[in-house]
C-alpha cells in the first residue's frame, strides 16, 4: 500500500514538459541559425570537438533528476505492517454529477468545482467511515471503490472533471443502482450521497432510491445550482470560454436546479435533501443526518505503519545531477582520432 504525503508537488512535473519544449525549440533555432551563416563542414571546423550526443545525454539526466526530485518531495510512504483493526463507522458512496450542466456558474466558481470542495470537506470530517466515489453523466462509472484511505480519495477526486465521461446526460438512477451493487452485503450501515443539479433525463431515479432503502441503504441528495438557473459555458481546447450552449433553434440553454426531483429521491430513500448556494454547500445538514445513523464496530485489515521512501528518490536525483556535471560536452580524444568522413574522402581520391 502506497500513500503520498504531499500530492500537490506532482504539479512540478509540468516543469519537465516545459523544459522539453524549451530544449527542442532551442536546438531547432540553433540549427536553423547556424545554417544561415555557414555550411555543415565549416561548422565542424569551427568547433570540431563538440558532441551533440553528450549534450542530449546531459539534458536527459537533468530531466530524470527533476522527476526523481519531485517524487522525493511528494514523499511516497509504503505500508509495512498489516494488522486487524476495529473501526466504528458507516459505508458512504459519494455520487457526483459530472454532466455539462454542472459547469454552470450560478454557484461559484461552478457547480462541479463547488461539489468537489464539498466532498473534500466531507472527507476531512470522516473518522472510521469507508467512502467510495461514483461519477455519472449519460452513464455511471465507479471512480473509487470503498476505502478508508482518505488521501487516495482526495487524489481521485482531484482528477474528476466533465471530460472524464464519454456520454453526456444525467443518469441518476443508474448511479444509485451502481452504488447499491458496490456495497458489501454483510455491512448494514450504508448511505448514498448524490450531488447533482437534479436534471434527470435518463431513468427512474426515484424507483432506484426505493430499491436502495429496501436493502437498508439510505439516500441523501445535495442540490447544486440555483432555481433561476444559468447558461452552460462552452470552452475550447485551450480552456477559454467561447460562448454558451444553444438548442436547435439557436436559443441559449438555461440549466435550472430541479429541487422537486431531488426531494423525491431523498424521500424515497429515507434520507434528506439540502440545497447548496454561494454561502453554503449544504453539507452540514447532510453530515448531521449521516451522524444520526448508528455506527457499527467493524473489524478490517489495514496498514498501520508507513515508512517514508523520499530519501531513496532524493539520493537518485543527486547521483544523476553529479553524473551530469561530470560529463564533458566535448568529444573524447580517441573519438577525435576517428574520422570516417575523411577516410572516405581519401578513398574516393
Amino acid at each position: 500500500m502506497i500513500r503520498f504525503a504531499n500530492i500537490e508537488y506532482f504539479w512540478l512535473l509540468l516543469f519537465g514538459l516545459l523544459f522539453i519544449v524549451v530544449y527542442m525549440a532551442y536546438n531547432s533555432w540553433k540549427k536553423s541559425a547556424s545554417k544561415n551563416f555557414s555550411s555543415l563542414k565549416q561548422l565542424q571546423g569551427i568547433n570540431p570537438n563538440t558532441s551533440d550526443t553528450k549534450s542530449s545525454l546531459k539534458f536527459i539526466l537533468l530531466l530524470l533528476a527533476l522527476v526523481f526530485l519531485v517524487i522525493g518531495l511528494v514523499d511516497p510512504k509504503v505500508g509495512s505492517k498489516l494488522e486487524k483493526v476495529k473501526r466504528e463507522g458507516i459505508d458512504l458512496m459519494l455520487v457526483l454529477d459530472v454532466s455539462n450542466s454542472m459547469m454552470a456558474e450560478d454557484i461559484k466558481p461552478n457547480r462541479l468545482e463547488r461539489s468537489k470542495m464539498a466532498i473534500s470537506n466531507l472527507i476531512d470530517r470522516l473518522e472510521g467511515d469507508r467512502i467510495g466515489i461514483i461519477v455519472f453523466a449519460g452513464h455511471a462509472y465507479k471512480q473509487l471503490p470503498l476505502t478508508t484511505d482518505y488521501s487516495a480519495a482526495k487524489l481521485f477526486l482531484s482528477a474528476v472533471d466533465s471530460k472524464i465521461v464519454p456520454t453526456q446526460g444525467t443518469a441518476i438512477g443508474e448511479a444509485i443502482n451502481m452504488s447499491v451493487e458496490s456495497f458489501d452485503e454483510k455491512e448494514h450501515n450504508k448511505a448514498i450521497i448524490i450531488i447533482t443539479d437534479g436534471e434527470n433525463h435518463e431513468d427512474d431515479a426515484v424507483e432506484a432510491a426505493k430499491v436502495a432503502i429496501e436493502q437498508g441503504i439510505r439516500v441523501f441528495t445535495i442540490g447544486m445550482g440555483l432555481p433561476d438557473g444559468s447558461p452552460i459555458p462552452i470552452y475550447n481546447q485551450y480552456g477559454s470560454q467561447t460562448g454558451f450552449k444553444k438548442d436547435k433553434s439557436g436559443k441559449t440553454v438555461v440549466t435550472k436546479l430541479n429541487e422537486d426531483m431531488l426531494r423525491q429521491i431523498a424521500a424515497a430513500g429515507n434520507g434528506a435533501y439540502a440545497r447548496a448556494n454561494n454561502g453554503s454547500s449544504g453539507l452540514s445538514k447532510i453530515f448531521d443526518e449521516i451522524n444520526s445513523i448508528q455506527k457499527k464496530e467493524i473489524e478490517t485489515k489495514q496498514f498501520t505503519d508507513y515508512e517514508h521512501r523520499y530519501q531513496l528518490y532524493i539520493f537518485i536525483a543527486l547521483v544523476l545531477l553529479l553524473v551530469e556535471l561530470l560529463i564533458n560536452e566535448r568529444k573524447s580524444k580517441w573519438a577525435g582520432k576517428v574520422d570516417l568522413f575523411g577516410k572516405i574522402e581519401k578513398e574516393q581520391k
